[in-house]
């Protein structure tokens, strides 16, 4: 047995001294030690890039050109084509004048005769024409290619304005109007107005002209059309807002009566007023004034001081 087993350990032996063969790694070894030659590398010119890029390139530089051409092109036509210049008056729409003049609305586009619509200053005019005594608000269009719209919006008098002997109109916001020429003025039925003269200040002739206006919507809520009877309204005094009306006992009742309102609770007195004034007008024989501006007393005739109680 032992026999057999140094008989296996010699040819294990013999086999491994068969795979080491020196002179076989010895000529092999140059095959992976030697120096390789160089590889020459050729550098692409313009960088790397290719042909399909430099023609991506250029045609949307071509592009480019092309566009900026017809933009030029395009501008120079829309400043400067006579397709597009504003010649005629009959180029202008004008709507919603019925005070306003057309021609003085046109008047201020003198200097855009002959330029092209684009070149017209929108903004610019629009202001203009806002500063138009009768112009509420304006707006300014283009209608390509050669026409301007102008939609007005005039201001609206709610009551005639005494001025010494002078009758003017005056608007919602103190603005002061005159009295248009012609039939127009035959439209406007309103009570005449005091103390909102020029000399008030803008913000404050708003102020009393909104006054005026509660004091007008109070009576109708108490009875309906009593705006209508009111004649004159004083609105210099603040505190005390004085009114010349008509048709206190009835509708019909032609007799003027001054009443002093106070600074306020319009609705209050006016019902107070109609509730009692046949009254008082029977006690008082004929009333040409009433105060109304103290807490819990009613003046009839204040010059001869007749005072009733609430």
């Amino acid at each position: 047995m032992e026999r057999v087993k140094a008989m296996q350990r010699n040819a294990a032996a013999a086999a491994d001294a068969d795979s080491y063969r020196p002179e076989l790694i010895a000529e092999d070894e140059p095959r992976y030690l030697r120096r390789q030659k160089p590889v020459e590398i050729r550098r692409r010119k313009f960088g790397g890039k290719t042909w399909p890029f430099y023609r991506r390139v250029m045609f949307w530089t071509a592009i480019g050109f092309a566009g900026a051409a017809v933009a030029y092109v395009t501008g120079d036509f829309l400043l400067n084509g006579r397709a597009m210049l504003l010649m005629k008056p009959d180029q202008i729409d004008v709507v919603g004048t019925h005070i306003v003049q057309r021609e003085a609305v046109l008047q201020l586009f003198v200097r855009d005769v002959n330029r092209s619509v684009i070149r017209v200053p929108l903004t610019t005019r629009r202001s203009q024409i806002e500063q138009l005594p009768w112009v509420e608000s304006a707006s300014v269009q283009r209608v390509l290619p050669n026409r301007l719209r102008i939609d007005l919006t005039e201001r609206t008098p709610i009551a005639f304005l005494r001025s010494g002997n002078q009758l003017a109109l005056i608007d919602a916001h103190g603005v002061i109007l005159d009295r248009p020429s012609g039939s127009d003025a035959s439209d406007f039925h309103f009570p005449i107005v005091t103390g909102v003269s020029d000399d008030v200040p803008r913000d404050q002739r708003e102020k009393r002209m909104q006054i005026y206006q509660e004091f007008l919507r109070d009576i109708d809520s108490i009875r309906g059309g009593s705006s209508d009877r009111v004649s004159e309204v004083e609105l210099g005094n603040p505190k005390d807002l004085r009114v010349v009306m008509t048709g206190l006992s009835n509708p019909s009742d032609p007799q003027a009566v001054l009443i002093h309102f106070g600074g306020g609770d319009f609705t209050g007195k006016f019902r107070m007023l109609v509730d009692n004034f046949s009254q008082w007008q029977a006690s008082a024989g004929r009333v040409q004034s009433i105060d109304l501006q103290y807490a819990r007393q009613v003046v009839i005739n204040p010059e001869t001081s007749t005072a009733t109680k609430r």
